[in-house]
């Protein structure tokens, strides 16, 4: 029977400290839900009823952009509030999970060993391997470190601190195993994509693979790669794995420049990586995705909507994550035109499309009334979504 640790499916690598931990824990991720759920609606008529008078009144024009309406908000006490608290929220989640990390990092690196050495499935990283500064440079997510800070050549730390971490941050949106990206892309395919089965699949940025194994466990038949750029969450990715009863391969790699042969996958996913990717490496990742694809393969990146499918006070509302959470290509991603980035990598224009894939979580405990997709409503944060995710889906043409 699968054990939870306050709602997260526990496996023998999983940082759960003790109960003064655990009670930490809950409180950082309960304060992040408060203000999700209560200071967050604030807002709107906290602009509408001050900050949009004002802005009015010393500009003598409405704010008509996402920038202008900053502007009007970001000198308002009930914003600073909000924008504070939130913060705080952010950085006590790391805090609370770093402590019994730090007390037992020996324990988890030696168990993490073991059972890697039972996942048959390759494993890669290098201390020599030059990782993009644009990762590097920043401790994204405010995450102590940021994904590949290594304390050793073996060891799985910062992987340790995701896995516990991203499912507080997530406020547990992503499922007991953070893997609702990875499910509900492949119920999107299995629903979506007339019988396609690929026998090679390819996660790009997979950093503790929870978004990689669903693709193996619905796709029992298919050879499974994670690839990322962070030693220490390949190597945490391909033992947790092997907790889980999976093999899947991790390799340290650049989704800008694989290594592997041409049309090497039928398939390349992502999950939230190319938020967290600079406005010069992406395109260099779609025609990354374009040469490893064989002929009639897919390319699917799931992330938020692009800017223009939402309005000025949404974009402000999620550019938040640019400015507070250490997240610099947050909001120039979604400026850019991902679907003619896609057609200069070489995809037909008429192959390129987006499209909603609806929150497996949401489907398993709503399974009558799904949000439609145009009528979700965006939250605060990468993690909550509303009812689905954007996926930005290109298709090979066949030989």
């Amino acid at each position: 029977m699968t054990q939870h640790v306050s709602g997260q499916a526990k496996h023998d690598i999983l940082v759960v400290g003790d109960h003064d931990d655990r009670a930490r824990q809950e409180f950082a991720m309960s304060l992040k839900r408060f203000t999700q759920d209560k200071l967050l609606p604030g807002l709107q008529p906290v602009f509408g009823g001050r900050a949009l008078p004002k802005f009015k009144k010393e500009h003598g024009v409405e704010p008509v952009d996402r920038h202008q309406i900053r502007k009007a908000m970001v000198g308002d006490t009930y914003f600073q509030t909000y924008a504070m608290t939130n913060r705080v929220a952010q950085e006590l989640l790391w805090s609370s999970v770093q402590q019994p990390l730090e007390r037992n990092l020996d324990s988890i690196n030696e168990t993490a060993a073991t059972l890697s050495a039972t996942n048959k499935a390759p494993l890669e990283s290098s201390s020599e391997f030059d990782v993009p500064c644009y990762v590097s440079a920043i401790d994204i997510h405010c995450m102590p470190g940021g994904y590949c800070s290594a304390e050793s050549d073996a060891g799985v730390a910062a992987g340790a601190l995701y896995d516990r971490g991203v499912y507080l941050y997530s406020m547990g949106m992503m499922g007991p195993d953070n893997d609702d990206m990875g499910r509900s892309v492949c119920n999107f395919i299995s629903r979506n994509l007339d019988g396609f089965s690929p026998t090679a699949i390819l996660d790009m940025g997979c950093t503790v693979g929870h978004s990689t194994l669903p693709y193996k466990e619905c796709f029992s038949h298919a050879q499974v790669t994670g690839i990322d750029v962070s030693a220490p969450c390949v190597r945490y990715a391909h033992a947790r794995t092997a907790a889980k009863g999976l093999e899947v391969g991790f390799l340290q790699r650049d989704a800008t420049k694989t290594n592997f042969a041409d049309g090497s996958f039928d398939l390349i996913v992502s999950h939230i990586l190319l938020h967290e990717t600079s406005g010069k490496a992406m395109p260099d990742v779609f025609k990354e995705c374009y040469r490893l694809l064989k002929p009639g393969g897919y390319m699917i990146h799931a992330d938020l909507p692009p800017f223009h499918k939402m309005g000025p006070f949404m974009q402000f509302i999620l550019d938040n994550e640019t400015h507070y959470n250490n997240e610099p290509f947050w909001g120039a991603m979604r400026e850019l035109d991902q679907e003619q980035m896609a057609v200069d990598a070489g995809f037909t224009k008429a192959n390129v499309r987006f499209d909603n894939a609806p929150m497996a979580i949401v489907e398993q405990f709503a399974p009558d009334s799904p949000p439609e997709p145009d009528e979700q409503e965006f939250a605060a944060g990468e993690f909550a979504p509303g009812g689905g995710w954007e996926v930005l889906i290109a298709r090979k043409d066949p030989a």
